[in-house]
């Protein structure tokens, strides 16, 4: 076994991406070996680079997503450039984009007008709703596919809906992308050609809303907006404790109860409350169940409150914040930092998920815009005066 091979060594993709969903996906591929090549506009890139500057003035949004990729400057709707990128497709795997509706198809980057000249390409377009159906030339962003995928819905307070504090939505279609592109390798091993892959956000979104759908199935009453507390078990959600800190606790089934109702609460005649006698009782006596159990942890301090529940063995958990979760003594235990550079310098970086015993992630740099344009375009046999020439009209 060789340590050092990746699954996607010697894969090649080029990606039409801007802001999330095809940017996630493509990183991806990335961490697994796959030589990225990431398609932006001159001067001004992947507008997900103007975001903010929170990162040594680069973008937390572009800096969690493009490490490990080639950025390649093209504006492709100059001639020249497009058949820069023409000419990088016969030694593509992948073609993934996720521009406006309609764009890609109109630079004749459809994936039926490319499986005839490149059979065994793969084309993943990503996009708010899909290529057909009534909703297909509408602009789509991360929150409207919130919206309209019901999350808003069942997310927030009573009062007032909330959003999803990351972009889901954008993170769900990134994912659905990414798996379905290392299906489509697999898939052509057998055929030997390549397919086509329509992704919508509303769509992967709608996969992750599957149980408020069918809780709320042939008309029944949708979960409640109960804030960060859980709509349908209690309970299940944040308590504060006399120091000041938040304790997330989670209550499965009975044995759970009677356990938290003698160690815990230490009132274990509670357990026997007819008024508690089972989850769907105690989510509808849910006030009454909160003023006991606040007025328990009222005096403890977080640290106690935590000894207790250990000692039941309840799940629970702290309230942390962003500095909280950069220290987590758990990823900090698990090695789970490593260091990239970037135009900035050297950035922490969370290791991808899953440790894996036959390979190592790959973590290189976040690209500065254009950066490899040059490599390229030589790699593709452009001399130096031909490279200049496209520069001066800003095709590159």
């Amino acid at each position: 076994m060789n340590p050092t091979r990746r699954p996607l060594d010697g894969i090649t993709v080029i990606s039409l991406e801007h802001a999330i969903a095809a940017p996630f996906c493509t990183r991806q591929l990335a961490d697994l070996g796959a030589r990225v090549i990431k398609v932006e506009r001159p001067l001004t890139g992947d507008f997900a680079r103007a975001y903010d500057q929170r990162v040594k003035g680069m973008s937390s949004h572009f800096v969690w997503t493009n490490r490990s990729k080639e950025s390649l400057t093209l504006d492709l709707k100059q001639p020249d450039a497009l058949a820069v990128l023409m000419e990088l497709l016969p030694q593509a795997d992948v073609l993934v984009q996720n521009l406006a509706p309609g764009a890609a198809a109109r630079m004749g980057l459809s994936f039926q007008a490319l499986h005839a000249r490149h059979p065994r390409l793969i084309v993943c377009d990503i996009s708010g709703y899909g290529e057909d159906g009534p909703y297909r030339d509408k602009k789509a962003y991360d929150l409207l596919i919130q919206s309209e995928a019901g999350f808003l819905s069942i997310t927030g307070t009573p009062d007032e809906p909330s959003k999803a504090g990351c972009s889901i939505a954008d993170i769900a279609a990134g994912m659905y992308a990414y798996s379905g592109i290392l299906a489509a390798l697999l898939q052509r091993q057998h055929t030997g050609e390549g397919s086509h892959i329509d992704l919508s956000m509303l769509e992967s979104l709608g996969e992750w809303m599957g149980y408020p759908m069918y809780y709320a199935f042939d008309g029944a009453p949708p979960p409640a907006r109960t804030g960060a507390s859980h709509a349908s078990i209690y309970p299940y959600g944040p308590f504060p404790a006399g120091d000041g800190g938040m304790i997330l606790i989670g209550l499965q089934n009975e044995r759970e109860w009677k356990a938290f109702c003698e160690h815990v609460l230490r009132q274990p005649a509670l357990a026997d409350d007819e008024r508690f006698g089972s989850n769907a009782a105690r989510t509808r006596q849910r006030e009454a169940l909160r003023a006991l159990i606040v007025a328990e942890f009222a005096v403890l301090d977080t640290p106690q409150i935590e000894s207790r529940l250990d000692a039941a063995r309840i799940a629970h958990a702290r309230m942390n914040d962003m500095p909280g979760l950069w220290a987590h003594p758990q990823l900090l235990a698990r090695g789970r930092w490593h260091t990239v550079d970037s135009p900035a310098g050297p950035l922490p970086a969370l290791l991808p998920p899953g440790r894996h015993s036959a390979f190592a992630y790959r973590m290189d740099a976040v690209p500065a815009l254009g950066a490899h344009t040059e490599a390229i375009l030589r790699a593709l046999g452009r001399s130096d005066a031909q490279i200049q020439a496209l520069r001066s009209t800003q095709a590159i």
